[in-house]
């Protein structure tokens, strides 16, 4: 590998370090490697080795080396999440059961039409519902249904495997894991009122 820097404060690790801090969303191998000028550019191998490194770095901090399905990112460990959200004095996100239903339909049974999701459910899927999912980025509209009318099939985007921390939908907890749809992410805190349902 090529000389990166002329001071170890130019170590792989740090330059690393300072881009995954530096980036406001999670940076993939790819990008990582062309931070570097061809002539210094890492292998696959050493990033990875270098990553791996970090990641061993923070295992005793209040940080973490996160691998999602867009990169790689350093963000604040779950278990000192509850203090760190009060440095914003908005309170977290509601969502409505009949929202976090939706989501859950989308993610495990993808793709699924919107007519099929009120199948399951029994109760219509109200139009705001998929337009939130559709605006938090967390799903889209993969294709359509080759049927009368070709009514429009949803799945997950990236965008929702990052914000849940998961790599792949593989890592999605099984059907059997989850009693119930407040264990799926504490910060989902689900309104009282069901009447979006």
């Amino acid at each position: 590998m090529a000389r990166i820097g002329d001071t170890p404060r130019s170590s792989l690790k740090c330059i690393l370090e300072a881009v995954l801090l530096a980036a406001d969303e999670p940076v993939s191998l790819a990008t990582l490697s062309r931070v570097f000028k061809e002539e210094e550019r890492p292998s696959d191998n050493d990033l990875g080795k270098a990553l791996e490194e970090l990641g061993e770095d923070y295992a005793e901090r209040g940080l973490e080396l996160k691998e999602v399905a867009s990169g790689f990112r350093i963000q604040a460990r779950e278990d000192v999440n509850q203090w760190v959200s009060r440095l914003w004095e908005q309170r977290p996100q509601r969502y409505s059961r009949a929202l976090l239903e939706t989501l859950a339909l989308i993610a495990y049974r993808q793709p699924i039409t919107r007519g099929d999701i009120e199948e399951v459910r029994g109760v219509s899927v109200r139009t705001n519902i998929i337009r939130t999912l559709q605006e938090r980025e967390w799903i889209r509209v993969v294709g359509h249904r080759d049927v009368p009318g070709k009514p429009a099939l949803f799945g997950t985007t990236k965008a929702f495997l990052d914000y849940f921390n998961l790599t792949s939908l593989d890592d999605l907890p099984s059907l059997a894991e989850i009693k119930d749809m407040d264990s799926i992410e504490p910060e989902l805190e689900l309104e009282t009122a069901e009447d979006d349902s």
